[in-house]
C-alpha cells in the first residue's frame, strides 16, 4: 500500500477517517493524500471570469487556512502528507484524483444510519463508493484496532464477483488478516439448497483460484436478510471489518434488501470496505 486518499469536510466523522488512514499509513509506510472537496455553487461557477476568479481564490484561501489547523494533529506526526484542495461540484470526482495519484485505498467517514445498507445511502460516501475503482474503507467512529485481524468477506459467489474477491484476498493477505468468507442463504425466492450452493462455490474457486483450498474458509449462514446474516456472523466471530463487493454505479441495493433489527444495527459500527466488481 503506497498511497491512501482521505476526503475530508472538517467534520468529526472525517477526522475518524483521518485517524484510521494515518494508522494504516504508518503501518505500511504509505503517503497520505488528504483531499478537501470545495464544492462551488452553480451561481459562482457561472459568474463572470473576474468575479469567479476572485471568489474562488477567496474560498481556496479560507480552505487552506482551515486545512492547516485540521492537519495539525499529533497522530499525523512523521507521516508524509499531501494536502489537496479541489473545487469540484461532485464527490464522484474523488475517483479521478485516486487514479491520477495511483492510490491504493480511499478512506471516508460516514455518519451513517443503521445496518449495512443504510451505512451508505444518501451520503457523499455512497457517491464515492459508487464511482471508485479502488477499495473504499468507510468508518463512522474511532477504530481501536486498525490492524483488521479478523475480516468477514460477504459474497454470493457469482462469477462476476471474482475480481472483487481476488482484490480483497490480496489486500488482506498483505495485512495478515484472517478472512471468513460468508454466504447468506435466504428463506425466499433466492433460497438455494446445500447442493446448489456448494456447486456454485466450487465453480467460483475453480475459476478464481484454480483450486479449492479456500473452501474450508467458507461459512454458510441462513437469515431473513443478507444484512442480518452478515452482521450476526460478524458479531459471532468478533470481526474487525466487513468487506463487500459493489456494482459501482449500480450501488449496493442489488446486494442488500430488507431491514436490520435494532440489536444488530448497533454492531454496524464496524468499518466496511467495498471492492468494485
Amino acid at each position: 500500500m503506497k498511497r491512501i486518499i482521505v476526503p475530508i469536510d472538517f467534520s468529526e466523522h472525517s477526522e475518524y477517517a483521518l485517524k484510521t488512514a494515518a494508522a494504516l499509513a504508518k503501518r505500511y509506510h504509505a503517503e497520505l493524500l488528504v483531499l478537501h472537496m470545495l464544492e462551488m455553487s452553480d451561481i459562482l461557477l457561472n459568474a463572470s471570469d473576474g468575479l469567479q476568479n476572485e471568489k474562488t481564490n477567496f474560498f481556496l484561501k479560507l480552505a487552506e487556512e482551515k486545512f492547516k489547523g485540521f492537519l495539525n494533529k499529533p497522530y499525523l506526526k512523521d507521516l508524509k502528507i499531501i494536502p489537496i484542495i479541489k473545487h469540484f461540484k461532485v464527490f464522484s470526482e474523488v475517483n479521478d484524483v485516486a487514479i491520477k495519484n495511483d492510490a491504493d485505498l480511499i478512506v471516508m467517514g460516514s455518519h451513517g444510519a443503521h445496518g449495512v445498507k443504510e451505512f451508505f445511502v444518501g451520503s457523499n460516501t455512497e457517491r464515492v463508493v459508487r464511482y471508485a475503482d479502488i477499495p473504499v474503507l468507510v468508518v463512522k467512529n474511532n477504530i481501536n484496532n486498525v490492524s483488521f485481524d479478523v475480516v468477514v468477506f460477504a459474497s454470493d459467489f457469482a462469477e462476476e464477483s471474482i475480481t472483487s474477491y481476488l482484490n480483497a484476498t490480496k489486500m488482506f493477505e498483505a495485512m495478515g488478516s484472517k478472512v471468513y468468507l460468508v454466504h447468506v442463504n435466504l428463506p425466499n425466492d433466492r433460497f438455494q439448497n446445500s447442493q446448489e450452493i456448494e456447486r456454485r462455490v466450487v465453480n467460483f474457486f475453480t475459476k478464481a483460484d484454480g483450486n479449492l483450498d479456500r473452501m474450508e474458509a467458507v461459512h454458510y449462514v441462513s437469515d431473513y436478510t443478507v444484512e442480518d446474516g452478515i452482521l450476526n456472523f460478524s458479531m459471532k466471530v468478533g470481526a474487525d471489518l466487513i468487506a463487500i463487493p459493489t456494482h459501482g454505479k449500480k450501488g449496493l441495493a442489488h446486494f442488500f434488501e430488507g431491514s436490520v433489527g435494532e440489536d444488530v444495527a448497533n454492531h454496524a459500527n464496524l468499518p466496511v470496505m467495498t471492492f468494485k466488481i
